[in-house]
Formats: C-alpha cells, structure tokens, sequence
C-alpha cells in the first residue's frame, strides 16, 4: 500500500496541477505548479520518497527484502502516522468542521485502512523481528 501510495505521488508529478487538485493536495500547490514553480513537486517527491522507504521496511518484515535495521522501531512509528493521520480528522470535524469535505473524510479513512493494516502486519511478524544478535556470554 505504501509503494501505491508513492507511485501516485510519482505519477501527481507528472500529472501536473490537474492531478494535484483531483487528489486534494489544494489550489494553492496546484497554482504553484501551473506557475513552474519547483515546490510542489520536491515536497510531493519528498512524501514520495518517505512512502516509498516505509514500503521497503514493510517488504523487510515481511521477508521479501534483505532485513532493515531497527525493523521493529520502524514498523511502530510507521504504524503511528498513519493511525494518528487517519484519526486526526475526528477532532477536527469536533473543532472545525467547516475544514472538513468529503475529500479529508475519504483519504482519512483510506490512511486509517494503512494504519490498521501496518498494525496487524507488525503483530504478526513481531516474533520473527527479534534481533539477529545476541550478547556475547561471559
């Protein structure tokens, strides 16, 4: 989910200012793109690259790359994000619901559906992440 999180923001890139309002990121970076301007498109490759390492760290606990360090420590503060960015809508609909369109609805749900799936992945691999080393005997 991560790595088609950051293909889309790849490919928001290359769409352009359209593609920018389509997925919510706000008029004011799709007006900076439309201008040329550089800044929306290093601050979506930066999300991008994020995305893109938290789905390398998830291929890792899931045995499909080599092992990352600090697998475990990772996959916790990954699952956060995600859980505290697809809850964080719930406060705001209480503090200002005004803010809140069926766009932030959506994608917080969408989120929430990573966060949710980060944490049952983490659990069930959590045996499997102890570390490789051991203290030596004395």
């Amino acid at each position: 989910m991560s790595s088609a999180a950051s293909l889309l923001h790849f490919a928001t890139i290359v769409g352009g200012p359209d593609w920018y309002r389509f997925f919510g990121a706000g008029e004011e970076l799709a007006r900076a793109a439309e201008r040329g301007s550089a800044m929306p498109g290093l601050v979506t490759a930066a999300i991008a690259t994020v995305l893109a390492v938290w789905a390398l760290y998830a291929f890792s606990a899931a045995g499909l790359v080599r092992r990352l360090p600090l697998v475990r420590t990772a996959l916790v503060c990954i699952t956060s994000v995600y859980m505290l960015r697809g809850l964080a809508v719930i406060p705001l609909l209480t503090l200002k619901p005004q803010l809140v369109d069926s766009f932030a609805i959506v994608s917080s749900l969408v989120v929430l559906c990573y966060g949710v799936t980060y944490a049952v992945g983490t659990w069930l691999a959590w045996p499997s992440l102890r570390s490789h080393t051991s203290l030596p005997s004395i």
